[in-house]
C-alpha cells in the first residue's frame, strides 16, 4: 500500500543557548503509515514521543531527514515545506490532538467544535448541529453547549477539544495523550470515534495515556526507547 505518511531518517534535538548545550531527542527515525493503520508510539520518559508528534505536525522543524505526505495534492516533504502550505494542510487534511483545549474568551463550546466544519465550507447550523452531537457524545451537558469553555474544568475543556479535533475525518490524525484527563465515559467515546475514523481511511499516530484502551485499534508499534527495535508488530509487544 502506498504510504499516507513515509518518514525518512528523522533526527531532533534542542540547543539550550544559555548553557550553551545540545539536547538528543530522538535519532534517524524511518517508519510510514497507510490509510486506515494506527500506530503507537512507545518509550521511556524523554524518549522523544511528543516531540516527535510535534515535529512530524511541523511544530518543530527537524535537523535533518524527510517526512513525506500524501497529500490530495500530491507529494510534500513537510520538513521543508513553506508555512502556508503546511497551514493549509493542517485545515484541510491534517489533524492534531493533544490533551490540552485552548479554549478562546467569549467563545461558545458549540461553536469552537462547529469551526472546522464551517471552514470546510459546511453551512453554520448544520455545523453547530453537528457540534451538538459531538459534544453529547463526549459527555457535555447540554447546558454547557452555549458555555465559554474559559470556565470549565480540565475534562471538560478536554471533551470539547476532542469533540472539535475529531468532528471532520482527516488524511493524517495524529494524537498527544488525548485520554489523559478523561473519565472511562469519554475514553470509551473517543475509541469508539477513533474505529470510525480508522474504519474510513485515516491514518494515525498516538501516544496514549491508557495504551490498553487503544490495543484493539493498534496495528503496528514504533519504541522509541533507545536501542530498542525500530517497530514491532502489535501481538508481540507488552504495553
Amino acid at each position: 500500500m502506498t504510504p499516507v505518511l513515509d518518514i525518512q531518517g528523522l533526527t531532533k534535538g534542542f540547543t539550550l543557548h544559555h548553557l550553551d548545550k545540545e539536547i538528543a531527542t530522538f535519532d534517524d527515525i524511518t517508519f510510514s503509515v497507510s490509510a486506515g493503520e494506527f500506530v503507537l508510539l512507545k518509550g521511556t520518559n524523554g524518549a522523544g514521543k511528543s516531540t516527535l508528534l510535534r515535529t512530524l505536525y511541523r511544530s518543530y522543524l527537524p535537523q535533518s531527514g524527510a517526512i513525506n505526505f500524501h497529500s490530495s495534492h500530491g507529494v510534500i516533504d513537510l520538513a521543508r515545506a513553506a508555512d502556508v502550505d503546511v497551514s493549509f494542510l493542517r485545515r484541510t487534511e491534517i489533524g492534531f490532538v493533544t490533551q490540552f483545549l485552548i479554549a478562546r474568551p467569549r467563545v461558545s463550546a458549540e461553536a469552537i467544535v462547529a469551526e472546522p466544519l464551517i471552514l470546510a465550507g459546511w453551512d453554520k447550523e448544520q455545523s453547530l448541529e453537528k457540534a451538538r452531537d459531538a459534544l453529547a457524545t463526549f459527555g457535555v451537558k447540554p447546558d454547557l453547549w452555549s458555555a465559554y469553555p474559559t470556565t470549565f474544568s480540565g475534562g471538560e475543556q478536554q471533551k470539547v477539544n476532542l469533540a472539535r479535533a475529531l468532528i471532520l475525518p482527516q488524511k493524517l490524525l495524529m494524537l498527544d495523550e488525548p485520554t489523559a484527563s478523561l473519565d472511562a465515559n469519554a475514553r470509551a467515546a473517543l475509541v469508539a470515534r477513533l474505529q470510525e475514523l480508522k474504519d474510513q481511511g485515516t491514518a494515525m499516530i498516538g501516544v496514549f495515556h491508557h495504551p490498553d484502551d487503544v490495543l484493539h485499534l493498534i496495528d503496528r508499534i514504533v519504541d522509541l526507547t533507545p536501542d530498542a527495535l525500530p517497530d514491532e508488530d502489535r501481538d508481540d509487544v507488552v504495553l
